[in-house]
């Protein structure tokens, strides 16, 4: 079953309206894979203004929602609000936000939940941290963590899930195409017996860890890698290169 490439950009805590204004020019510019779905994750007080600016072929996410539509909950948006700036897409459960801000496998299922509620997509994040990948139980904390988005989900369509090794985020280090293809491989077997054949199949499971116009091509070319979640090189001419990696 084919599977449509996916290359989310995160721009995390960075940029202002110049920078990005820059950046969003240059992405409206570029030639891009008409087969690739492209969304680009701006900070909440920007998703308006890169939804307005942005070509209609990229889609925006939100980085983080809450779990409620509203409240008194100083500081957090809410799925609603996200959709009300014409935004269809949340990052959530991303390293940063677990170890961080301390957010739970709980929270971070009870938020996937209330977005897939209230018509959102979803670019859930899974990852190991460098003790565990040396302690040799990436397969226990990725699956953990999975299940408990899984158990929150009902339609499987508007999920993509992340794989990021959290010792590849921002260090520079990537993991292999090998390791990264082994994970994603075993979280498809994962889903197989744990969810459905037909979900194992269909759903996107796309790699983040230091992402650059140099690493994609190889990583891309892995039989179960569809696409990336890119940070750093998201904010610069080269995620162009990226967008393009299966081209």
């Amino acid at each position: 079953m084919s599977r449509k490439f996916f290359v989310g950009g995160n721009w995390k805590m960075n940029g202002d309206k110049k920078s990005l204004g820059d950046l969003i020019q240059t992405m409206n510019a570029g030639k891009v894979d008409a087969n690739v779905e492209v969304v680009c994750g701006a900070p909440s007080i920007y998703l308006d203004f890169a939804r307005s600016k942005l070509d209609q072929k990229f889609g925006v996410a939100a980085q983080n929602c809450y779990k409620v539509p509203k409240g008194a909950f100083t500081g957090e948006i809410s799925p609603a609000m996200i959709k009300d700036c014409g935004v269809n897409w949340v990052i959530l459960g991303h390293s940063e936000r677990r170890h961080v801000f301390g957010e739970s496998d709980e929270l971070i299922g009870q938020k996937t939940a209330h977005a897939l509620e209230s018509g959102l997509g979803v670019i859930a994040c899974i990852g190991e941290k460098l003790d565990e990948r040396e302690g040799g139980i990436t397969e226990k904390v990725v699956f953990a963590q999975t299940k408990v988005i899984a158990d929150n989900v009902k339609d499987w369509s508007k999920v993509v899930l992340a794989y990021e090794p959290v010792w590849a985020i921002g260090t520079g280090k990537t993991a292999s195409p090998q390791q990264a293809q082994e994970v994603h491989e075993k979280l498809r077997e994962w889903l197989k017996v744990n969810v459905s054949e037909a979900v194992a199949n269909s759903v996107r499971i796309i790699y983040g860890g230091s992402v650059t116009g140099g690493t994609c091509k190889e990583l891309a070319s892995q039989k179960d890698v569809d696409g990336f979640l890119v940070g750093g090189a998201s904010l610069k001419p080269e995620f162009i290169d990226i967008i393009n990696a299966k081209a």
